[in-house]
């Protein structure tokens, strides 16, 4: 429960730094709080201001006692579904048109070595009437074993018309045991 707490928190908070998600480690001297984001510079602040605010959060609102703060960047951004999806949104409240965005987004991530992205995007897309499009490339996988190593991620976005829901899934580039490969 704390966890998801914290996880929302930090979400609303860390959104503009491409927060991705916090894991929580208990030692003998504190919490060990790892927070893994895109741009690590913006959830640090200037000389460590928002880490200490942070610092304070966490123990006076959520009982993190003696919390040490770690903030880790993603290795590679355009292979996580979250960051994926939040461009996404960012770029449709800039007022990129929603197909645009969705075919970069699969460009990108397709060039970074993704063995498959799908994008899903839904709401009142061209009309009045609620609807959604959806964008593959290569291959993801929706169930049995391969289906754990899928990344997942949906974020609602609000603009003028009302919600819309980027829902992103991203199959990274690694070798699945027992799966057999299509010949060339």
């Amino acid at each position: 429960m704390q966890y998801m707490e914290l996880n929302a928190y930090l979400a609303r908070k860390l959104a503009h730094a491409g927060y991705v998600d916090v894991q929580l480690f208990r030692t003998p001297i504190g919490t060990r709080v790892v927070i893994l984001a895109e741009r690590p510079a913006m959830v640090i602040g200037r000389r460590g201001s928002n880490i200490k605010e942070l610092q304070e959060v966490l123990e006076s609102k959520f009982g993190v006692d003696r919390p040490q703060i770690d903030v880790v960047e993603v290795a590679n951004p355009d292979l996580n579904a979250k960051i994926v999806a939040y461009g996404i949104a960012r770029a449709m409240v800039r007022g990129v048109r929603f197909r645009r965005a969705a075919f970069v987004a699969i460009r990108r991530v397709m060039e970074a070595g993704a063995r498959g992205i799908e994008v899903v995007i839904s709401g009142k897309l061209s009309s009045e009437r609620s609807r959604f499009e959806k964008y593959t490339a290569g291959v993801t996988y929706k169930s049995g074993k391969p289906s754990e190593y899928v990344d997942e991620a949906v974020v609602q976005v609000l603009l003028k018309p009302g919600i819309y829901g980027v829902k992103v899934r991203i199959m990274p580039p690694i070798e699945i045991p027992g799966l057999i490969k299509a010949s060339s």
